[in-house]
């Protein structure tokens, strides 16, 4: 299976999500500069943490005027799998790649900690590794993580299941004590109505290895491992399967 993952100006989490997929699960992975403008054959792209363009303007409103994000748009408007974590979230909220836009956290400080999350929707092609209602600790470092949206676009989120993580208590509740940053309906990540771009604050990759004490986030990466190699069956491709798991 083929990644890309965006480097923008400013992005700080793109060595790690590449280590990740590479070392850690024997995928082939590109680190593609926000100048260039194409993405090449790829299955998945993502855009990473960090602080694009010294988040001027807001979170993400630059970034998603960079060249390669045309590219992006392409490829997710045909079907292709994008995956924005924390500042990558952020500029596909700007991109209108997802509806919705970040305020600063509830507080107004830097929030960095690890915070339960629940996840709501296990049929996702970034989630298929998980079970709905799975709760894990996850590490969240953002300053504005604080989601907002207008009350049709919310309703239409609910009931499409495009909510597909939310901060909860360990016990799987979702209450206003356990909402880190003040998201509205304490949302954590959620996905386009078309099911293959997922936009998340918590950092998958910063929990993906044993040497860490926690492996939950690999299975974010292993879900999208999964239905790569579905679609590509489908088309008569097969990728290798990634090392050390099924």
């Amino acid at each position: 299976m083929k990644w890309g993952v965006i480097v923008f100006p400013g992005s700080n989490c793109d060595r790690d999500c590449a280590h990740v997929l590479a070392d850690a699960l024997g995928q082939d992975v590109r680190l593609i500069w926000h100048g260039e403008t194409f993405l090449g054959n790829l299955d998945a792209v993502i855009l990473p943490g960090g602080f694009s363009y010294g988040d001027y303007l807001r979170t993400g409103a630059i970034a998603q005027l960079s060249p390669i994000m045309h590219a992006v748009k392409d490829f997710a408007r045909t079907g292709g799998l994008v995956l924005g974590i924390c500042n990558g979230f952020q500029i596909l909220l700007e991109a209108g790649l997802l509806p919705g836009a970040m305020l600063p956290n509830m507080g107004l400080a830097f929030i960095c900690e690890d915070v339960w999350v629940k996840v709501e929707n296990a049929e996702t092609p970034f989630t298929r590794r998980y079970e709905s209602g799975h709760v894990m600790r996850l590490p969240i470092a953002h300053a504005e993580g604080n989601y907002h949206t207008d009350p049709v676009t919310l309703a239409a989120l609910q009931a499409n299941a495009q909510i597909v993580f939310r901060y909860c208590r360990a016990d799987g509740t979702a209450t206003e004590e356990a909402n880190p940053n003040g998201s509205l309906d304490n949302i954590a990540g959620i996905r386009n109505a078309g099911g293959n771009v997922l936009g998340l604050m918590p950092h998958p990759e910063r929990c993906a290895e044993s040497v860490l004490g926690n492996e939950e986030g690999q299975l974010l990466f292993r879900s999208v491992i999964d239905a790569a190699m579905a679609r590509s069956s489908q088309c008569g491709c097969r990728p290798e399967p990634c090392e050390g798991g099924k």
